[in-house]
């Protein structure tokens, strides 16, 4: 149980909630934003002085009944609640470290793809795996560290500028919200694994945006759908994606296609024949 962690995420889920939002008067003399601690303690069921203490970090582990009362007083989404049930130490214990090797059979996978880019993310955006496509359409990752080809620190800590954010992609701001959360969830799974403390300090001390991000405890990731980049070469390839989990390493298959006769599709299949060759962007 991450007592701290669990407070302020307790915290910061019900500042952001109106009275109204759950069927409360607002009243006139609400000088702070949200609920008040005594409200979203009656809404869960609870008395005020157990949720106090949670909020403070002094309670013992709350029980399951406790909170699904909470998750529903404070309207918590299904990711939410499963953050929740991870700080609480309710949720099932993972391996200490996250798992860096991809499994043989989506190694496959990625060579058998026709015409789509794609490649393997770790629990912490590292990218592990990668077909020809997806190096020519973003850079070679082959000859970078590891370090080098987390893309989570290559958003926040690389090279900056309007005409060309990450691999010329369209939604770089997106990505950054995306990827706070995730890595909130990640570190509340992983909470002793270096590897993953080590990134969110480094973010943190080296980036003013991850780390107003951070504060905001988020944890629910809205899906992209559609991708565009601006590739040096062949031009604004926009491209659907797709993203599967690999549930049993917390990894993530990452899919970027195009609609078959499309002026995507076609800049993909120019791009395969060009390979890494093409001219991607490099930030290193």
């Amino acid at each position: 149980m991450d007592k701290q962690e669990l407070g302020a995420f307790l915290r910061s889920r019900r500042e952001r909630l109106r009275p109204e939002d759950v069927g409360l008067p607002s009243g006139p003399r609400r000088r702070t934003p949200g609920l008040r601690r005594e409200e979203a303690a009656v809404l869960a069921h609870i008395s005020t002085e157990y949720y106090v203490r949670l909020e403070q970090g002094r309670a013992p582990r709350p029980s399951g009944e406790v909170l699904a009362g909470i998750a529903g007083a404070l309207r918590l989404t299904d990711a939410e609640t499963d953050h929740l049930h991870v700080l609480a130490g309710t949720a099932p214990t993972r391996a200490r470290l996250h798992r860096r090797d991809v499994r043989p059979s989506i190694l496959a996978l990625l060579e058998r793809l026709p015409r789509t880019a794609a490649f393997v993310t770790s629990a912490v955006f590292e990218v592990l795996a990668w077909n020809d496509l997806a190096a020519a359409l973003m850079e070679d990752f082959a000859p970078l560290t590891p370090a080098d080809r987390n893309l989570a620190r290559r958003v926040f800590l690389g090279p900056r500028t309007d005409e060309a954010p990450l691999y010329g992609i369209s939604d770089a701001a997106e990505f950054r919200h995306h990827a706070v959360r995730q890595l909130r969830t990640t570190l509340a799974r992983y909470p002793t694994d270096p590897d993953v403390t080590g990134l969110v300090d480094e973010l943190r001390d080296g980036s003013r945006e991850f780390a107003r991000l951070w504060e905001r405890h988020d944890v629910h990731a809205a899906p992209m759908l559609t991708k565009t980049f601006r590739h040096p070469a062949v031009g604004e390839i926009t491209v659907d994606c797709d993203t599967l989990a690999l549930t049993e390493r917390d990894q993530h298959l990452v899919l970027y296609s195009a609609p078959p006769g499309s002026p995507s599709a076609e800049a993909l299949a120019l791009l395969d024949v060009l390979g890494t060759e093409a001219g991607h962007y490099r930030q290193r």
